[in-house]
């Protein structure tokens, strides 16, 4: 789960941006800091993966404050948000090492685009060890359709995918079966069949058949850990 502190003086704002985080899956808003020291300090002690940074905050810009958030060692990643809109501040920020800039006000899709392209990034980092040139080409220079979701086959939902992956995380099995996630999610076998049928077409999962003294085989899935970060490409 990537854990993300939303740094906004607006309390309207704060939630409406709190909602947005949590309707991504794979994402958890950890809480919100209205002031520049609050985001220091809960940045430094809490360890957030990701920090949602308004420029314009009370008392110290956003901008100063990612300065002192690196000057202090966060290794926290920023996305910035904010109404400024001239160059200025989007060159210090990069060069201050955000990894997006939303202006205000920005629609869901791209607020959510920014999120999978940085999930992308987040699972790089966690589980890379050794690194092609090739891999660090894809994570620097990955197109807008990359980072964009993918449509579903006819038939399935994101919200039922959604539903079924977080079973499959949440089961602590190196592997399961469609009867599993249907206890776990309450999803019927037959849909999740359907699902897990698509996710290992997809190459987010891989399977074996098990054939038992007594019964039908059934078929044991296991997710495939390389490539379980494309999931946000799917919901």
């Amino acid at each position: 789960m990537i854990r993300i502190l939303i740094a906004e003086d607006d309390p309207m704002v704060a939630e409406l941006n709190r909602r947005y985080v949590d309707s991504v899956v794979g994402f958890e808003a950890m809480g919100i800091a209205s002031l520049p020291e609050e985001v220091l300090n809960r940045a430094l002690a809490e360890k957030p993966d990701l920090i949602l940074l308004d420029i314009y905050m009370p008392g110290m810009t956003g901008l100063k404050v990612l300065e002192k958030l690196r000057a202090a060692g966060s290794p926290a990643d920023i996305i910035m948000i904010s109404a400024a809109n001239d160059m200025g501040s989007v060159q210090k920020a990069m060069q201050l090492g955000a990894v997006d800039y939303l202006i205000k006000p920005f629609q869901f899709e791209r607020f959510q685009q920014a999120l999978l392209a940085y999930a992308q990034r987040w699972h790089f980092f966690s589980e890379s060890t050794d690194i092609k040139q090739s891999d660090i080409d894809a994570l620097l220079f990955q197109t807008e359709q990359t980072a964009s979701p993918c449509e579903l086959p006819k038939g399935l939902t994101k919200e039922t995918l959604s539903i079924v992956w977080n079973a499959i995380n949440e089961t602590g099995q190196s592997d399961f079966s469609a009867e599993d996630i249907a206890f776990a999610s309450g999803v019927s076998r037959v849909s999740v069949r359907k699902y897990l049928s698509f996710l290992q077409e997809a190459g987010l999962l891989t399977s074996d058949v098990l054939y038992g003294a007594v019964g039908r085989p059934q078929s044991r899935y296991r997710v495939h850990k390389s490539e379980k970060d494309r999931i946000f490409l799917y919901i």
